[in-house]
Parts: C-alpha cells; sequence; structure tokens
C-alpha cells in the first residue's frame, strides 16, 4: 500500500515541479546599437535566454546594415563604384521594400541620400548649413529607381550610397519580436529609440500604453496609445537637429531639393503590425507632408498614423482615435476615408 501510495503521488511532483518550471517571468536588458538606447522586456520561462538571443541578433544585424562598419553589406556597396555586390538576404529584404515604399510615396523615401546627408554633416555631428551648389551636383545621386536588385545582388551607379537608417531599426524590431514569439513568449514590449514594438498584450491582458513624444516639448508626452502586437514608430523634426543664423535643420531630408523636409509637419507616428514598414512610412510621410501624407493612408488603409502639423494640431486616422489619449492641449481632428 504504501508503495502505491509513493507510485500515485510521484507523478503529481513532478506535475507540479514541471508547471513551476513554465510559469513565465518577467526578464529585461538594454543595450546600446545603431545610435540607441535600446530596451528589451519579456515575460518567458527560459532564464532570459530569448532575450540574450535578441540581443545577438541586434548585433549581427549592426554589422550588416551599418553604413559604417567596414565589410557590412551597406559598406561594400557604397564602396563598389558600380559593381554587383552580393548581399545577405535580410539586406536584400530591407532595400527591396524601401524601394517598394519609396515608389509608391514618390520618392519621399529615399535610401540613397546618404551623401546628401553628409553634406549636411548629420552623419559626423559636424552640422552645418551646405552650399547650394553642392547640393546641387549631390542630388542627381538620389534616385532609389536605380538601384537594381537581382536576388541576393545589389548594384548602384558609381558614387551612390545607401544608408538604411530609415528602415534598419524596424526591421530590427520584427526580428525581435520573432524570436521572442518563437521561444513561446507570449508578452514583451521593446523600445529601440523612438520605434517601440509590443509582443501580444501585458501579462494581465490589458493593452500596452506607449507615450508619444510632444515635437514642441519633446520632455513632455503629447498622448498615449493602447496597443496590443503591434508597432509604433515615430519620426520627428526634434530628434536630430541643429540650428544656424536662428533656424532649425533636422536630419528628415527632402530628396527632392535635399533641404530638411518642410512640409507642414513636425511629427509622425505609425502604427502597424510591421515594425519595418512603420519605420519607412514614418519618415515617408514626413517627407510627403500633411495632404500626401493623408492621401498615402487612403490608398493603403493597412496601418495607422498620427501627424502632428506644424500649426499645433494633432491629425490621426479612425483606427487610432478610439484608443488616443490626448494630453497635450491641442485640437484633435481624424482623417477620413475621402
Amino acid at each position: 500500500m504504501k508503495r502505491v501510495s509513493i507510485l500515485l503521488l510521484l507523478p503529481l511532483a513532478l506535475l507540479l515541479c514541471g508547471c513551476g518550471k513554465t510559469v513565465p517571468e518577467e526578464h529585461s536588458t538594454s543595450l546600446f546599437a545603431m545610435d540607441t538606447y535600446m530596451e528589451l522586456k519579456a515575460w518567458t520561462s527560459d532564464d532570459g535566454a530569448a532575450l540574450d538571443a535578441a540581443a545577438e541578433r541586434v548585433a549581427e544585424l549592426e554589422k550588416t546594415f551599418s553604413v559604417n562598419i567596414e565589410n557590412s553589406d551597406i559598406h561594400r556597396i557604397n564602396s563598389a563604384q558600380g559593381a554587383p555586390v552580393q548581399v545577405c538576404p535580410e539586406t536584400e529584404t530591407v532595400i527591396r521594400r524601401a524601394k517598394e515604399i519609396g515608389e509608391e510615396s514618390g520618392g519621399a523615401l529615399a535610401i540613397s541620400i546618404y551623401p546628401v546627408l553628409q553634406a549636411w554633416g548629420f552623419t559626423t555631428q559636424e552640422m552645418h548649413v551646405p552650399d547650394a551648389g553642392q547640393l546641387e551636383a549631390l542630388l542627381p545621386l538620389v534616385d532609389d529607381r536605380k538601384i537594381q536588385l537581382d536576388g541576393d545582388t545589389v548594384t548602384v551607379p558609381a558614387e551612390m550610397q545607401l544608408d538604411l537608417g530609415s528602415v534598419a531599426k524596424g526591421y530590427t524590431g520584427d526580428e525581435i519580436i520573432r524570436i521572442l514569439r518563437e521561444a513561446g513568449a507570449e508578452s514583451g514590449i521593446i523600445s529601440l529609440g523612438g520605434n517601440v514594438q509590443a509582443l501580444g498584450a501585458k501579462p494581465d491582458g490589458t493593452p500596452w500604453k506607449v507615450g508619444i513624444v510632444n515635437p514642441f516639448s519633446p520632455d513632455e508626452q503629447l498622448g498615449v496609445v493602447e496597443i496590443k502586437d503591434r508597432a509604433v514608430i515615430t519620426s520627428g523634426n526634434y530628434e536630430r537637429y541643429f540650428e544656424e543664423k536662428g533656424k532649425r535643420y533636422w536630419h528628415i531630408l527632402d530628396s527632392a531639393d535635399g533641404c530638411p523636409a518642410d512640409n507642414g509637419l513636425v511629427s509622425v507616428t505609425v502604427i502597424g503590425d510591421c515594425g519595418l514598414d512603420c519605420d519607412a512610412l514614418s519618415t515617408a510621410l514626413f517627407v510627403e507632408g500633411t495632404e500626401r501624407a493623408a492621401e498615402h493612408w487612403r490608398r493603403r488603409q493597412d496601418f495607422e498614423m498620427l501627424l502632428v502639423t506644424d500649426d499645433g494640431r494633432i491629425l490621426l486616422t479612425e483606427g487610432v482615435s478610439a484608443t488616443f489619449s490626448n494630453q497635450s492641449g491641442m485640437p484633435v481632428e481624424v482623417i477620413g476615408n475621402e
């Protein structure tokens, strides 16, 4: 009888131990990569192994996408002087999608803008207003349509140079979320500078609350949006800028004239399922300006957006209006389908 009791109790003990091992616990890590501070948090039952793997993946992607790291895919493309360059699948994916969004935005997104960014000093922190003649000479190099993709081979004209700064973090966020999901995590939140992506909801099932920066007062929040399983990515004129002779110049450049995009917007937040798309769109819509951005959304309607105009208005799409809490006092207008 005693032996039977032991045999009956043993499976129960194993069951209880097994349950204890599978209870997700909060794990977090932070790192500096891609020129920004990143914070990753997830609820997993793997002692944080998934976050370690995610951090390793970030380091791999930085070595692949960086314009400054020697032997990165982008560095090799920029140094090839027109010769074809074989790249990693990740690079092919990101360049192809950037080209597609660049085309649908009429060139507002241009990953071939790098020589112009250099002329402004945004790549070296020696920022200044470049000579008009210098910009005029560089603008013919800014044309993503001339980027040729043949499978995993990329060819660009001699002297053209690429920069994935407007899309790399979005793709990286997607990869982090993929790693966490494959590890069994059902809840997590990551912040890659101005990029926030959520895996599922909070552990208690409620939505994540993501603050949006007030572009007129960056130490304050404009408001809060609630999300589950989505990315919230913002581009604004307050992120990297300098002032010269009383005028502000920011790093989001218009490929039409090579100057900071000044088309009525000071901040663009895009909310959607794909971090890569949201990252690319936040830049494209900023450059497009209020009316073109609204038309862009009407054509696609597979993302939500929140625009802040230079005259202090908040314009948002219908899908985000119900989950946005305005903390700024600015008037809010809803962008409709027509």
